[in-house]
């Protein structure tokens, strides 16, 4: 099994990533995760309650441990105000990413921000074969974030997710790939 070697904390110009930790769950539920037009496009369920989040964060730390499903909180260096979070899926060296942010910081460049970090960081990891994600293809400010952050379309599938937040509609999805990625041997 490939595992990833992920820092627990990652810098930009004006953000902080950290290792999701079960401390920010009020946060988490609060800023996105029971916000209907911020889980819109996600895979899973908004949640209802502040337990929803809980529970969430418990498999996050555990996933983590286990090298299976990377997790963080995206903060405002300015404030430390938790704005987001972006995760990684490693399936053995077989990268899959996605984020979500509150609306109220949506078109300000944090998501491109994030990605351009995240890809740079995924893409030196030691037995990664692939990196890629997949987007409701009517999330238009995903493809666009998508495609500044260097990734390239690969394919589009018809009918292929249904979103829990769409009344589970089976909808359209493109299929995005960081190009030639090659694995490193350290």
């Amino acid at each position: 099994m490939v595992l990833l070697n992920l820092p627990e904390r990652i810098s930009t110009t004006r953000l902080q990533l950290q290792r999701l930790r079960y401390e920010d769950a009020e946060e988490v539920f609060y800023a996105y995760a029971s916000k209907p037009e911020a889980t819109r496009y996600v895979s899973w369920p908004t949640h209802l309650n502040i337990g929803d989040t809980r529970s969430f964060l418990r498999y996050a730390i555990a996933a983590w441990d286990s090298g299976i499903d990377y997790g963080f909180s995206v903060r405002l260096k300015s404030d430390n105000r938790l704005i987001g979070s972006f995760g990684v899926i490693n399936e053995d060296g077989k990268i899959q990413f996605g984020y979500i942010f509150t609306p109220t910081q949506w078109s300000k460049g944090y998501a491109t921000e994030t990605c351009l970090i995240m890809l740079d960081l995924l893409k030196r990891q030691s037995g990664v074969v692939r990196i890629g994600t997949y987007v409701d293809a009517d999330n238009e400010a995903s493809v666009n974030v998508l495609l500044k952050s260097g990734l390239v379309q690969e394919a589009r599938l018809s009918n292929w997710m249904r979103f829990p937040n769409q009344e589970n509609q089976a909808k359209d999805c493109i299929v995005f790939v960081l190009p030639s990625h090659k694995s490193k041997s350290n």
